[in-house]
């Protein structure tokens, strides 16, 4: 018997792995105006502090939210480092209320009050910004990215909705940095139903070798494949990624390995990472690439701004070298 054309085609689809009503790859947003229009989500979202208590609230898409609560303050300012208490609640209107092991607590848009840790407690939304947010490039430094153009980049474009930004998924045309400091701002889109490396991934990799890890890791953990981590070797000491869709800084000191008259590396690269103002590395020595990274030598390399599939931005791009 003939089979009808349209089973045919499913048939055929499965024989070959593929899943016949494969899920729509999750939406993502570049703008404020885009994340408000779809929705509650993105305005409920974001960081919330008062007196003892710091707060971060992350969308987690479909009406879902997880509230990460830290002793004495947010990340960076004021958190003591003790464990931390998470709960996630689903969206009821324009508020959700998280009630888990004895802390109660309702979230609207403005504040995050309740009960927990053998107290009340009201927290006010919290606006942060990096320090180091439009710094200045100072005399001597090589500007790579000021908003005009994309020249110095191989593959560089600027971003399609004519805001001045560099897409991610470019190198720097000069490709001889050895010791230097360096300014990147970037900008993480909102993808609420994005999870873990498919959430706003890219990174700034020193000298096409090393790759620090831009990713939107807003209230998690702070792993060292996680925003800020020296890529799959070493996590940052605080995770200081903002929400989605802030700008955030990484002010990095480098300094290149060394290697003797034989060609053979008698010294590691070093690295400190200030993110967001704040020093998640400081002075840690990177005993080889990173995933992605070019082979060790003597040579210098580039500053690369990965592209991983994901539309992350990039502005104020500049380099002081040593």
């Amino acid at each position: 018997m003939k089979l009808p054309f349209l089973l045919t085609a499913l048939l055929t689809a499965a024989s070959l792995g593929f899943a016949a009503d494969a899920k729509p790859k999750p939406a993502t947003y570049l703008t404020e105006a885009e994340a408000r229009a779809a929705g509650p989500d993105y305005d409920l979202q974001g960081e919330f502090a008062g007196d003892k208590l710091g707060a971060q609230v992350i969308a987690l898409g479909n009406d879902t939210f997880r509230v990460v609560f830290h002793n004495d303050g947010l990340p960076g300012a004021g958190w003591d480092k003790s464990p931390k208490t998470e709960i996630e609640a689903k969206r009821d209107g324009d508020k959700v209320s998280f009630d888990k092991d004895g802390w109660k607590a309702t979230l609207t848009k403005d504040s995050l009050t309740g009960e927990g840790g053998g107290a009340k407690f009201a927290l006010k939304r919290a606006h942060r910004s990096s320090p180091t947010l439009g710094a200045k490039a100072p005399a001597g430094a090589i500007v790579l990215f000021d908003g005009s153009n994309a020249d110095a980049w191989a593959g560089g474009h600027l971003d399609d909705l004519g805001r001045k930004l560099l897409a991610s998924g470019s190198k720097t045309k000069q490709a001889d940095f050895q010791n230097y400091t360096l300014h990147v701002e970037f900008l993480l889109p909102f993808k609420p139903l994005g999870r873990g490396q498919d959430r706003a991934n890219s990174g700034v990799y020193m000298q096409d070798r090393y790759e620090v890890q831009v990713l939107d890791s807003f209230g998690l953990k702070g792993e060292n494949n996680e925003c800020g981590g020296i890529y799959s070797k070493t996590k940052p000491d605080v995770n200081m990624c903002f929400p989605p869709l802030v700008w955030q800084t990484y002010d990095i000191d480098f300094t290149a390995a060394k290697y003797d008259g034989d060609g053979k590396k008698n010294k590691n690269a070093v690295i400190t990472v200030k993110h967001n103002g704040v020093v998640i590395h400081d002075k840690v020595e990177i005993a080889g690439p990173t995933g992605g990274g070019k082979k060790e030598d003597p040579t210098g390399g580039a500053i690369q701004l990965q592209g991983h599939g994901n539309p992350v931005f990039y502005q104020n791009v500049w380099i002081v070298t040593k």
